[in-house]
């Protein structure tokens, strides 16, 4: 993405990862996407695990969420080098602030990749920040610089000149590691949120990597966005159990399938969205793979295939 100089007008959006846990191509999977990809296949494109990049004037960036790979994300796109010509031979970042919207491993491991005595802000709700705060691996990132900032389900904040944000609750689960005998896939509470960004000219953008199911609160906060990234982990729910590299369903996982009377693809048939790209795609899901009838199925529903690179303007 090129920075625009001066034009400090519109928010932009910039996906970094538009995989699911595991990356594309995973790196113990031979499902038929996996292995494509390792030979070479037409139509397979590998991508990183899910993060977004958003900013309005160019100079100053939030991430949502750090991927494993966040420092290989960052390397990838120039917008997030160091660049500050006033600091020579010194340390910068134009990322000022890190929002992550759950604690599962894909999307807060990248901030151990962040601890080099780098200030930015680092936004969550109290329960997904607590997981973080209570975990000492974490204590890596030095609270002089790195400001951890708990954020309430539905108050608004500044996430970068220019842009602000809401959280709002989606069905979802605690994290694969805190789970114990009993789980819920679908609370509804700080475990799991979406974020809505609202740009200087009123543009607005929503990103929801992980969502169990739709609800009337949820399609409401996503009607009318400009733009919806939004959960595409599996086309159908047993996807991984019928390939054989897994044995729960997306629904155990917390995530809706594509497919299915259940599924985003039907849900959204009544949410006006003016562009709608998916994200938290899993490597076995078929709709990864151009000319397939999944990925038919998905470009005549009005969705776009979410890939790292891709530049998103408002």
């Amino acid at each position: 993405m090129r920075d625009r100089p001066g034009a400090a007008t519109r928010l932009r959006a910039l996906i970094l990862g538009a995989a699911a846990g595991g990356g594309f191509p995973q790196w113990n999977c031979n499902c038929p996407n996996c292995a494509g990809l390792r030979r070479g296949e037409p139509g397979l494109e590998a991508r990183t695990q899910a993060s977004l990049a958003v900013t309005v004037d160019g100079k100053r960036w939030a991430l949502l969420n750090a991927a494993p790979e966040i420092t290989q994300q960052i390397a990838a796109n120039p917008a997030l080098h160091p660049r500050d010509p006033a600091v020579v031979g010194g340390r910068h970042s134009p990322i000022a602030t890190v929002l992550v919207t759950n604690a599962d491993i894909d999307a807060i491991a990248g901030l151990l990749g962040l601890r080099e005595k780098q200030a930015f802000r680092l936004v969550g709700t109290a329960e997904t920040l607590g997981v973080i705060d209570a975990n000492p691996i974490f204590r890596g990132l030095d609270r002089d610089l790195v400001r951890f900032e708990r954020i309430a389900l539905g108050d608004t904040f500044e996430l970068v000149p220019g842009a602000t944000a809401r959280l709002f609750p989606v069905p979802g689960k605690i994290p694969l590691f805190l789970e114990g005998e009993r789980v819920v896939t679908d609370l509804e509470g700080e475990q799991t949120v979406g974020v809505e960004i609202v740009g200087p000219a009123g543009e607005r953008l929503a990103y929801v990597p992980g969502c169990a199911r739709m609800t009337p609160a949820v399609a409401d906060r996503l009607a009318g966005a400009d733009v919806v990234f939004f959960d595409g982990t599996v086309f159908t729910d047993d996807e991984m159990i019928r390939l054989g590299v897994g044995t729960k369903t997306g629904k155990r996982m917390g995530h809706m399938a594509m497919s299915g009377p259940d599924g985003t693809l039907e849900a959204f048939r009544t949410i006006p969205v003016k562009r709608r790209i998916f994200v938290h795609v899993n490597n076995t899901n078929p709709a990864l793979r151009e000319g397939s009838p999944e990925r038919r199925a998905v470009a005549d529903a009005g969705w776009e295939i979410g890939r790292d690179g891709m530049e998103v303007p408002l």
